[in-house]
């Protein structure tokens, strides 16, 4: 993978957040520390979808690369862009969203030259624009094929946890920052059409004209579920899905994935590495007094067996 010139992978790029209202949240987090466990009105469950429905980071990176391959996408001298593994789990928790990313990445690296423009550079936002779109239009294709081999299961536990939801009465939502005809067929692989016609709100980042962590997607969908803010659990798995939640005036979880495991995910109340057989409903409904992160649990056994 090539470096980036000027531009440490290390960081983050500035993005639009609600920080009063994350601040806000978290410090009823803090204020409740120390008191008892008590019901909350919860009346409804979001859930993200990329990392948290399914564990995608890995497909879409495949995706990306064979469409540069496709396309004959070259920045520079280095050849065909590929991004390695590494470098994809920065990206994706920098950046939220199919064209953002190839953005962020052609304006570090210089924008490349491609078969779509007849293998020159694009010499106008114009052509900018009629990359970006060629590329993310022809990856979310090739994802799709990859999901429609019915490969891919759901993450443990989603499923149910959405039935519970249902059963209970209360509304369920999925608002992922990726392309909705990428989302729609995501979602109809592995819920199924009956589960997906049922949703309450679907939204994609077609939908909103701000990505994660700007919290206008989980604003859009209490408006339209027609619910307090503050009476909605989001499930996430990424620092920047967790902000936007926050931002939102949402509670959060996190189901965390090998690629975001080291995040902080300050102001979660449950943070595991899976839904199934960890988080019930009967939980959710529940203002825990602490946080519950399984990760703790892992790293004293970890000290623990070391000593011996």
């Amino acid at each position: 993978m090539q470096a980036l010139a000027g531009c440490s992978c290390s960081g983050r790029v500035a993005m639009p957040r609600s920080t009063r209202a994350v601040a806000a949240v978290q410090r009823r987090r803090a204020s409740r520390s120390h008191a008892v466990v008590a019901k909350a009105a919860l009346k409804a469950l979001v859930f993200d979808c990329d990392g948290v429905i399914l564990e995608s980071e890995d497909l879409h990176r495949r995706a990306y690369n064979a469409t540069f391959q496709h396309f004959n996408v070259q920045c520079g001298v280095a050849g065909v862009v590929d991004w390695d593994e590494q470098f994809y789990d920065m990206l994706q928790n920098t950046v939220g969203g199919g064209k953002p990313k190839m953005r962020w990445y052609f304006n570090r690296m210089g924008w490349p030259s491609s078969s779509i423009l007849s293998g020159r550079k694009p010499g106008s936002e114009q052509d900018e624009a009629l990359l970006i779109d060629t590329l993310q239009d022809w990856k979310t294709d090739k994802y799709q094929q990859m999901i429609g081999s019915g490969e891919v299961p759901p993450r443990p536990g989603v499923l149910q946890l959405m039935d519970d939801a249902r059963a209970a009465g209360l509304m369920v939502a999925v608002c992922s920052a990726a392309t909705k005809s990428s989302v729609v067929f995501t979602l109809k692989n592995l819920l199924g059409e009956q589960r997906f016609n049922s949703l309450d709100c679907f939204l994609a980042g077609d939908d909103v004209d701000k990505k994660k962590p700007d919290p206008k997607i989980y604003n859009v969908a209490a408006q339209r579920l027609g619910v307090d803010p503050g009476d909605c659990v989001v499930i996430e798995d990424s620092t920047i899905g967790l902000q936007a939640a926050l931002g939102a005036g949402m509670r959060c979880i996190i189901t965390y994935t090998p690629s975001t495991k080291q995040q902080a995910f300050d102001g979660a109340d449950i943070i595991v590495h899976e839904l199934g057989g960890n988080v019930s409903l009967r939980e959710l409904m529940e203002r825990p007094a602490a946080v519950r992160d399984d990760r703790q649990g892992a790293a004293r056994r970890q000290v623990s067996s070391s000593t011996y």
